[in-house]
C-alpha cells in the first residue's frame, strides 16, 4: 500500500500520542506521559454548555467564531494585559493545535524556514513540514534555564527564515522566559522582519510573576500571531476550542484555511468557553494552584536523586529531568522505567535534538499517585 501514501508521510516518525499498549502491559502503570489535565471541567462550565445546547446551540455557528466568545476574549485580554484587541483580530479554532496548523499553512511557502527552540513541542515540526517549510532547531540548554540565546538565533538565521515559534511557559521544559528574553526575541523579530508565532496556552501556569504576552511588547502587535487555548487553562482538553489573535489580514487567511478543515469550532464548546472566561480567576485558584504544588513537590524529590539533573520549572505542569552519567539513551531509559517501575514517561528526544538525554514528566495525576511515582523513580536509581 506504500505507493498510495503521500510522499511526505512515507518516512514519518510517530509523534506524541497516548501509548495504550504500554498502559495495557501492567495494571498498575502510573501514566506521566500525556499533558491531559486530570481534573474534570468545572461543573459550572459544563452546566452552562448543557443549557446552551438545550436552547439550540447544536448547529454550525459563525466560521469565524461565536461573536459572544470573541467579545469575551477581547474583554478578557484588555482586563488581563491592558491591550486592546478588536473582534476582527480574533479567530476561534478547534483547539490551538488545529490553530497552529492553520497558521503554518497560511504563512509558510515551500522552502521557508521556521525557527523552533529545541526542546520544542514535537507537533511543531509536523505542522511546519506539512506546509512545505523547514523546521530549523535552535538549541537551548538546561544550564541557561532553557532560554534561547541571541547568538544561537543569529547563527540560525538565513535569507529563507520567515518565522519563529515562541512557547512560554514551555512544553516540555517548564521554562518561562524572563522579560529580557522576550525583549531580545522582539528586537530580533523586528530587525529581521520575522513573524513571531506565540504559543501561549499555559498563560495561567506561570508560578512567579505576571505573564507578559509577546504581542504586548513594542512593535510586536502587528507581527505576532498569538495562539491560545481553553484546554489547559480551563481543564477543557476534550472540548477542542482555542483562538488565534493576529492582524485582520492574517485572520482572514487562517479562517480560509480552517474552512477547508473543520469549517467552525464546536458550537457547544464555544459556549462553554464563554462561561470559562468569566470564571478564569476562580479556575486558576482552584485547579492550577494544585498543579503548581505537584510540580514543585516533584522537583524537590527529583533534586535529591543522584543521577538526575533538573531545571526547576517556572510554569506548566511538566518537568524535564536530565540523565546525568547514565550509560543509556533517553528512549532506552524510558523503556526501562516502564518495565522496572511501571512508570510511563516521554523520552526527551521526542522534543528535538536538544531534548536527548532527558525525559518529560507530566504531573497530571493526583498527589497520592505522584508521591508513589516519585518513590518508584527513586528506587530505580537505588537499584
Amino acid at each position: 500500500m506504500k505507493q498510495y501514501i503521500a510522499e511526505r508521510y512515507r518516512r514519518f516518525e510517530s509523534g506524541l500520542s497516548l501509548d495504550t499498549e504500554a498502559l495495557r502491559r501492567y495494571d498498575d502503570v502510573i501514566d506521566l506521559s500525556i499533558g491531559d489535565t486530570d481534573f474534570t471541567t468545572d461543573r459550572r462550565i459544563i452546566e452552562a454548555a448543557f443549557a446552551d445546547a438545550a436552547s439550540g446551540y447544536t448547529h454550525y455557528g459563525d466560521p469565524k467564531g461565536d461573536p459572544e466568545l470573541i467579545e469575551a476574549i477581547c474583554q478578557a485580554w484588555q482586563e488581563d494585559f491592558g491591550q486592546a484587541v478588536r473582534a476582527e483580530e480574533v479567530l476561534i479554532t478547534a483547539s490551538s493545535c488545529m490553530g497552529m496548523a492553520q497558521v503554518m499553512l497560511g504563512l509558510i511557502d515551500p522552502g521557508d524556514e521556521v525557527l523552533v527552540f529545541s526542546p520544542y513541542f514535537s507537533v511543531y515540526r509536523q505542522q511546519i513540514e506539512l506546509a512545505g517549510g523547514k523546521a530549523v532547531e535552535v538549541a537551548t540548554r538546561q544550564e541557561n534555564g532553557w532560554r534561547p540565546q541571541r547568538e544561537d538565533i543569529l547563527a540560525a538565521l538565513t535569507d529563507r527564515t520567515k518565522a519563529l515559534i515562541v512557547n512560554t511557559p514551555s512544553n516540555p521544559t517548564g521554562a518561562a522566559y524572563p522579560q529580557e528574553t522576550l525583549e531580545m526575541l522582539a528586537e530580533l523579530a523586528c530587525r529581521h522582519d520575522l513573524i513571531a508565532v506565540a504559543d501561549e496556552i499555559y498563560t495561567r501556569y506561570l508560578f512567579d510573576g505576571p505573564f507578559v504576552p509577546l504581542r504586548t511588547l513594542p512593535g510586536m502587535a502587528e507581527r505576532t500571531v498569538t495562539l491560545n487555548s481553553f484546554s489547559k487553562n480551563f481543564m477543557m482538553t476534550g472540548w477542542r476550542v482555542g483562538c488565534i489573535i493576529a492582524h485582520p489580514d492574517l485572520i482572514r487567511v487562517f479562517q480560509h484555511v480552517g474552512n477547508g478543515m473543520t469549517y467552525t469550532a464546536p458550537s457547544i464548546s464555544q459556549r462553554a468557553a464563554i462561561r470559562a472566561l468569566s470564571l478564569r480567576e476562580e479556575i486558576a485558584d482552584i485547579y492550577i494552584r494544585q498543579y503548581r504544588e505537584r510540580v514543585l513537590y516533584a522537583a524537590d524529590r527529583i533534586a535529591r536523586i543522584h543521577g538526575l539533573s533538573l531545571y526547576r520549572p517556572r510554569g506548566t505542569f511538566y518537568l524535564f529531568p536530565g540523565l546525568e552519567g547514565q550509560k543509556t539513551d533517553d528512549k532506552a531509559f524510558c523503556a526501562r522505567l516502564l518495565d522496572c517501575a511501571h512508570l510511563l514517561v516521554t523520552p526527551g528526544s521526542a522534543f528535538g535534538q536538544a531534548g536527548r538525554g532527558h525525559f518529560r514528566i507530566a504531573a497530571t495525576v493526583s498527589m497520592d499517585k505522584l508521591i508513589e511515582a516519585m518513590d518508584r523513580l527513586e528506587r530505580v536509581f537505588e537499584d
